[in-house]
């Protein structure tokens, strides 16, 4: 069995440091071969890329902007109303994808608006989204990027979120039915919002392309305190033989150095 590939998601690891070109050299010295973030967008895209070729990494995955943070938004992809705005978005990914080398894109399907009532909006927003998703499958396949949708709770992290669990995610996928449009898996989100954990990958790992960790309920280091049992969640992918990257996306407890114990036992262990 293939050991799995890590990426450190420089948006919550290496905070330490203000900018992103920074944090890709820590990451990169820490023995990361990889790096994913949410929103590089504020970043000087040529300072990134010298970071890039100076450290050797990847850029696995990158999100599609927010919009309007202040205004409340978290993504435009399932918003009524707001297509042109997630087409231009669409066209600023791709351009620092295409800097970066990535090839992979989070495409953010953003929140039920202030108000709406969830239940009345939902058939119009599943039908944005996939318009969206189609358009940008078109787009993306050009450049060699693979789409990515990611469910995220609304029990804890974002109430009004609309892609919310796996079950609704793949329902969306089959409505796209685009080979470049796969499942990202917050392993974080699923256990919060359905819990099953071996029965949704199983059940669900022929859409899966990209995973994320990090320790329930307190968002940190996998081998922290909390309700996941890592060691066993590893082994399975492993088992199932997933080739994509897992981000380490959790708030470290300490600096992030300190916290890095879990996965250099991993690294060792799968070396020896």
């Amino acid at each position: 069995m293939a050991p799995l590939k890590f990426c450190a998601n420089i948006t919550w690891l290496f905070t330490e440091l203000p900018d992103f070109s920074q944090r890709m050299y820590a990451a990169a010295a820490a023995g990361f071969q990889a790096v994913e973030a949410a929103w590089l967008y504020d970043s000087d895209l040529q300072e990134l890329q010298r970071a890039k070729e100076a450290t050797g990494l990847e850029v696995v995955l990158i999100n599609t902007p927010p919009g309007n943070v202040k205004a409340g938004d978290l993504g435009l992809g399932a918003v009524p109303g707001r297509e042109a705005e997630f087409r231009e978005s669409l066209d600023l990914t791709v351009k620092f994808a295409r800097a970066l080398h990535c090839k992979r894109i989070h495409l953010m399907a953003g929140r039920v608006p202030e108000d709406s009532k969830r239940t009345a909006v939902a058939k119009e927003m599943e039908a944005v989204f996939v318009q969206n998703l189609s358009y940008a499958a078109d787009v993306l396949a050009k450049e060699g990027i693979t789409g990515f949708i990611e469910p995220i709770n609304t029990r804890i992290t974002d109430p009004r979120y609309f892609l919310d669990s796996p079950h609704q995610a793949a329902a969306i996928l089959e409505k796209v039915g685009k080979p470049n449009i796969k499942l990202q898996m917050d392993v974080f989100h699923w256990q919060i919002m359905d819990g099953n954990l071996t029965q949704n990958i199983q059940k669900y790992f022929p859409l899966i392309g990209h995973v994320q960790i990090a320790q329930v309920p307190g968002r940190n280091e996998p081998d922290s305190a909390g309700e996941l049992n890592y060691s066993y969640l590893f082994d399975m992918l492993e088992t199932h033989g997933y080739q994509g990257y897992v981000g380490c996306e959790y708030k470290p407890l300490g600096s992030t150095e300190e916290g890095l114990g879990w996965i250099k036992r991993y690294w060792t262990g799968r070396k020896s």
